[in-house]
């Protein structure tokens, strides 16, 4: 698989997920449809540090690189590096937890966040190797 290929995968199973946690979501599933929205934006900031050419074997590996090369530049928010850490939390609980709170509020405030860090991590001016700002253009930036 190209870098190109692997972008496009990453940002369009982030996407698939905030479409599968609406779904979840409607059938009352909340701590799957959380988790999946942690999940749209892990995989956003993954496609991120790997076309910098960074890849980490854990979470918080992600998550950290993330706040240093993105959030530390200045190049993304420190709200978007809190939403991550927020969802990696509420997704731990989601998961692990067998009675949780999670309520349809949880799920819509955390679906807004993920859609604005995706959407964010496409068009974020981080000075992508070409082929990636090719792939982006052809997601629909």
């Amino acid at each position: 698989m190209t870098r190109n290929e692997e972008l496009r995968a990453m940002l369009a199973k982030a996407h698939r997920y905030i479409a599968s946690a609406e779904t979840l979501c409607q059938q009352g599933d909340y701590d799957s449809a959380i988790s999946r929205l942690y999940y749209a934006m892990f995989y956003a900031a993954e496609a991120l540090l790997f076309f910098h050419g960074l890849s980490f074997s854990s979470h918080r590996g992600v998550i950290s690189a993330f706040a240093q090369h993105f959030v530390k530049t200045k190049t993304l928010s420190p709200e978007m590096y809190q939403w991550l850490r927020d969802g990696f939390e509420k997704r731990q609980i989601s998961d692990y937890e067998f009675q949780t709170n999670a309520r349809t509020s949880d799920v819509n405030d955390l679906k807004s966040k993920a859609e604005q860090f995706v959407a964010a991590s496409m068009f974020a001016p981080i000075h992508l190797p070409q082929e990636a700002e090719h792939a982006l253009l052809a997601m629909g930036g």
